[in-house]
């Protein structure tokens, strides 16, 4: 026994140095179909476990819907339903396609990636675009003649301004400027406004340099950029994706390497143990509401943005962005409070995000599922609110359950004795 716990703590210990020592630089931004291996057009991603077309309900089903109509895979929802049950269009999950994705996730084969390389391990992770702060959007479950339009500026306007600004540099690193949006107010997941800064800052020579070929275009990418504090999202969740992969299949590791929802319930990956989904009910949630709006809407849909948590970052930094209370509730108090919690079910603070708050403490990374089970103290996870209706209607935090972690103990146990 004596071993195989000395075993995991070297183990545990190499998966702390892969979150901590990863450098992940976005590269490139391209349509979906162009580089991600195995996307075809007629391939729909969700977030969450995967599963059966059959089993997504709700705002989810309703998404993966818009998906294939935002696709023109199919002239009306009738067709588009008809042709996924039929197995004509192919639902995967994001995160087996090397993606992540914000609440539904959905990607589709037009639309345009952030692709960000980890340069210290040499693995790459991409996360799709910012949709725009209309609380109706594709990945809360809508799709209308305005979401469509939305993606469509994105895509067709916004993109390949950033997109040619990005090829007059030798990529961005993303860590610097989430190091630096920490010690701003940022917490890189329910907040990037400093981060969306700072990405701005390290595109404005580049940007100055195509205003030659028309400023107006360019007015419009920068409006979008810092319109809402979400643009970076994409990017800090793109960076959390290709760190926390850094540390996936180190054998005896117990430490999460991804956390997902869909529809259905709530799930973990551990890195000694394969890309094994260990499932479990819905989070609790304490939700700050938009006004007109009540607890009985909450629905879930999915989501993949918890990554940020992985690698320390969002609830894991809470503390960092005294602002959020006034956005998904609670005091600072509580905040700072729940932040040092979670030292006791982490691996050990990361030497690069600081939080000022606490003494310039590093954030408490790399979640250990036994450490979890032992403390019956759930990881922090900040989310945006999904309602049943479509479209986001609060923010706040959420645990997961308890019963994830015991699976995924237990099928440790069961693996390494």
């Amino acid at each position: 026994m004596q071993f195989a716990a000395d075993r995991r703590i070297e183990a545990n210990k190499l998966a702390f140095e892969r979150l901590t020592k990863s450098d992940p630089v976005l590269v490139d931004v391209r349509p979906a179909r162009e580089f991600i291996p195995g996307f075809t057009r007629q391939t729909i991603l969700t977030s969450g476990p995967p599963m059966a077309w059959s089993d997504y309900t709700g705002g989810q089903r309703g998404a993966i819907i818009g998906g294939v109509l935002f696709e023109n895979l199919a002239k009306d929802r009738d067709e588009a339903i008809a042709r996924l049950d039929a197995g004509e269009i192919k639902v995967g999950g994001c995160h087996d396609f090397g993606c992540v994705g914000s609440l539904a996730g959905i990607y589709t084969a037009s639309m345009p990636v952030f692709v960000v390389e980890n340069r210290a391990f040499g693995n790459v992770a991409c996360c799709n675009i910012y949709e725009g702060s209309n609380p109706r959007r594709l990945n809360y479950g809508v799709y209308d003649e305005g979401v469509r339009d939305r993606l469509l500026l994105v895509q067709n306007e916004i993109v390949p301004v950033i997109a040619e600004a990005l090829r007059q540099s030798s990529g961005i690193p993303l860590k610097p400027i989430i190091k630096r949006a920490l010690g701003m107010g940022d917490e890189l997941h329910s907040r990037n406004s400093a981060a969306a800064l700072l990405f701005l800052r390290e595109l404005v020579p580049s940007f100055l340099g195509l205003a030659t070929s028309g400023s107006e275009r360019i007015v419009r990418a920068v409006q979008t950029m810092v319109d809402d504090q979400y643009f970076f999202l994409r990017l800090s969740m793109a960076a959390a994706k290709a760190t926390a992969d850094a540390a996936r299949g180190i054998e005896g590791s117990s430490v999460v390497t991804a956390m997902a929802f869909n529809c259905r319930g709530f799930a973990i990956r551990v890195s000694g143990l394969g890309d094994t989904w260990f499932k479990g009910p819905h989070a609790q949630v304490e939700a700050k509401l938009f006004e007109g709006h009540s607890e009985d809407e909450i629905t879930w849909m999915g989501g993949e943005s918890i990554i940020a948590e992985t690698i320390g970052l969002g609830g894991f930094a809470q503390a960092s962005a005294p602002s959020l209370q006034a956005y998904q509730g609670g005091s600072y108090e509580t905040m700072i409070a729940r932040n040092k919690e979670l030292y006791a079910i982490t691996v050990g603070e990361n030497p690069d995000y600081l939080v000022p708050a606490l003494g310039f403490r590093g954030t408490p990374t790399g979640i250990d599922i036994f450490k979890v089970v032992e403390s019956k103290v759930l990881p922090v996870l900040d989310v945006g609110i999904a309602g049943k209706g479509g479209g986001q209607i609060g923010a706040g935090v959420v645990r997961p359950p308890l019963a994830c972690f015991e699976a995924a103990a237990e099928a440790y146990r069961q693996r390494y004795g």
